[in-house]
């Protein structure tokens, strides 16, 4: 019997994330399988990306359906595969406390900011208008709370003048894809403790990027 974590992907538009999860657990870099993607959207291009690679999915839509209906249905399917840490990778719904407790401490989410700062949709734009020097992206786990969970990694890019929204989000999301596998990797390995908000480990010595 196979020793890899089994991993749950949640998108709802593009997936790159999710590709490169994928990517990283077909080829070894992760001691894992991707066992499901479910996206909540038909139309998700994502979902085609994730049948290129041989991984199973699935669409449950939301429309029609109360939040606890969808989500039960998706909790139902992840949890049918054995499912040992879920991954929202662009999944543009909020989860709700029964959700989030059937899967405790067991789900990760990738933001393009460096959170606290700019939480919420347009996280790239709100950079800008702000005038930061810095931005980047987060791992967190996911709570009750809307992009405030424990960080688990985080990566740093600058900001430059003529930077614009493509741009900057360009420059971030080459960031997401490095540091959401190397956080599923450090989540998956258990090496790791959470204290309060702070998620410590020994492999955090050296600060990512630097």
């Amino acid at each position: 019997m196979s020793d890899k974590k089994r991993l749950g992907i949640l998108i709802s538009g593009r997936g790159t994330n999710m590709l490169a999860l994928i990517d990283a657990a077909q080829s070894g870099r992760l001691n894992a399988d991707v066992v499901l993607v479910v996206s909540n959207v038909e139309t998700a291009a994502g979902i085609e990306k994730a049948r290129s690679r041989g991984v199973e999915t699935m669409v449950i839509p939301h429309r029609g359906l109360s939040r606890r209906e969808h989500e039960e249905k998706i909790v139902a399917e992840l949890k049918r595969r054995r499912v040992d840490l879920v991954c929202l990778a662009g999944y543009m719904r909020l989860l709700s406390p029964y959700f989030i407790g059937e899967f405790p401490q067991r789900i990760l989410n990738i933001h393009p900011s460096l959170l606290p700062a700019f939480p919420g949709l347009d996280a790239q734009r709100q950079a800008l208008e702000h005038g930061v020097k810095v931005s980047g992206c987060t791992v967190h786990f996911v709570d009750e709370t809307l992009d405030q969970g424990p960080i688990v990694k985080q990566a740093a890019v600058p900001v430059y003048d003529d930077d614009t929204i493509e741009s900057l989000s360009a420059r971030i999301l080459k960031e997401e894809h490095r540091i959401y596998v190397e956080a599923v990797d450090l989540v998956l390995s258990g090496e790791y403790r959470i204290e309060g908000r702070r998620v410590l480990s020994p492999r955090h010595i050296a600060p990512s990027g630097a």
